[in-house]
């Protein structure tokens, strides 16, 4: 909608509060309901919001070494604007309207530490290169028969899933929960988040849904609010998802690949494919692959934010650990699927479900430019068999902290992000280190409380 049918809808309708949100840096929605006044009033100057939001982490704990923000900042307001044009209503919330919001302002202007608007500077460039950019990020989550207060009572710990043992793309177990099952489908496509798929993983109560592919900033839009829009509809039926990227050492971790492919602004062609080429791969797709191979080691905490994300990313749990590419091989870090001219397109899998979207999808797609713009050739030779074993090029990043190390000190990332950016996200990254290292886990009091 633009600003003169949303005026239009409000008034028909006679809407009296409104919901926005926007993602922090971790992909958690902040927001809050206004009331029409309040809308209309802030259209076009913006809605001030406590610039905290960009200064404390996933429990509220405020960091201590970011610049942008902090106590000798006194935490003033920003401006922040919504996007008129993500106007949805909330199917399982009376049909409330819902905006998405960012801290772009009208002039451009925006402030390093807000993710969709690092997405949309990559996007604008993008689509001065001359590239319509489709998108598509898929989910794979547990969940639980609990709520927020019983995990608490339980320490969380002995959580019951939502159904037994391992049993992927079952018919007979959604059958059983279907009730919450089809809610999911029918209330998300509602929501103008489609699905294209949806079924069991592997693992005790574990779902996966494909979303639809879409223009990559709206696909993003998607994905950010899909894992709220999951929690929220699961907390109806007395279910609580997780999207952690490894929640149990000895079952399967939760993935959110990212499909990807360039296409003419007319959406006349695929510019990934070429039937004349080994592969099926045009230059343009064998450039961007090597864009992202390229920029892999620089880049990966938008891959892996968490602590947790490196639990998933070991050998042998469907998650990459080296840094390869391969025709439909789901060992490898990057995946070429090249079955029509319509569906090829590139498949990054290092992402956990765990990742902010608007940051694993400005990186995949940011790298993929940079191999365009630097012409780069595609000097790596696809992995055929296991990509774990192959240690050609080297592997991934094994922590948060080496890896967080490693992106501060890229110039690679800072020409692609920016200074600010890239300052502020790693010292972000650093601080979720410190605040593992100094706690004592479970491992460590059942291994050494008595014995030591």
């Amino acid at each position: 909608m633009n600003q003169e049918q949303v005026i239009a809808y409000i008034k028909d309708n006679n809407i009296q509060k409104l919901k926005f949100a926007f993602a922090d840096i971790d992909g958690v929605l902040r927001g809050k309901v206004i009331s029409k006044k309040k809308l209309l009033d802030g259209m076009q100057a913006g809605y001030g919001f406590c610039d905290v939001v960009f200064g404390w982490d996933s429990n509220d704990a405020t960091y201590d070494n970011v610049k942008l923000t902090g106590w000798h900042s006194g935490y003033p307001d920003k401006l922040c604007f919504i996007d008129l044009s993500t106007f949805r209503t909330v199917p399982w919330q009376d049909n409330i309207p819902f905006f998405l919001a960012d801290f772009t302002g009208p002039d451009g202007s925006s402030l390093p530490a807000c993710p969709r608007s690092l997405l949309r500077r990559v996007v604008r460039q993008c689509e001065e290169m001359g590239y319509h950019a489709e998108f598509a990020q898929e989910f794979e989550w547990f969940n639980f028969k609990e709520t927020p207060e019983s995990l608490q009572q339980k320490g969380f710990a002995n959580m019951e899933p939502l159904s037994p043992g391992m049993f992927g793309y079952s018919v007979l177990r959604t059958s059983q929960n279907s009730v919450f099952y089809y809610d999911l489908f029918n209330s998300l496509t509602q929501f103008d988040i489609p699905i294209e798929g949806l079924h069991t993983e592997t693992g005790p109560g574990v779902y996966e849904a494909a979303i639809m592919h879409d223009e990559v900033l709206k696909a993003a839009d998607k994905a950010v609010l899909f894992k709220t829009a999951v929690k929220e509809i699961a907390s109806k039926h007395g279910i609580c998802a997780t999207f952690m990227a490894k929640w149990n050492a000895d079952l399967p971790g939760c993935s959110g690949h990212i499909h990807q492919s360039l296409w003419k602004k007319d959406l006349s062609q695929n510019l990934f494919y070429d039937a004349t080429e080994v592969n099926k791969m045009s230059e343009l797709h064998k450039q961007y692959l090597a864009g992202q191979l390229y920029c892999m080691p620089h880049l990966l905490p938008m891959y892996g934010p968490t602590i947790n994300s490196y639990k998933r990313l070991v050998e042998g749990a469907w998650a990459p650990t080296t840094i390869t590419w391969g025709v439909d091989n789901r060992t490898t870090a990057l995946r070429v699927i090249n079955t029509t001219a319509d569906y090829t397109r590139l498949e990054t899998r290092i992402p956990g479900s765990d990742t902010n979207p608007y940051l694993a999808i400005a990186a995949a797609l940011a790298s993929g430019l940079y191999g365009i713009k630097n012409k780069m050739t595609l000097d790596i030779a696809a992995t055929v068999g296991n990509g774990y074993a192959d240690k050609t090029n080297g592997s991934l990043h094994t922590n948060l902290f080496d890896a967080s190390t490693a992106m501060q000190n890229s110039a690679v990332a800072k020409e692609l992000f920016g200074d600010g950016f890239v300052e502020h996200f790693t010292q972000t990254r650093l601080w979720e280190h410190r605040q593992y290292a100094k706690s004592v886990s479970d491992w460590e009091l059942k291994r050494y409380f008595e014995i030591i």
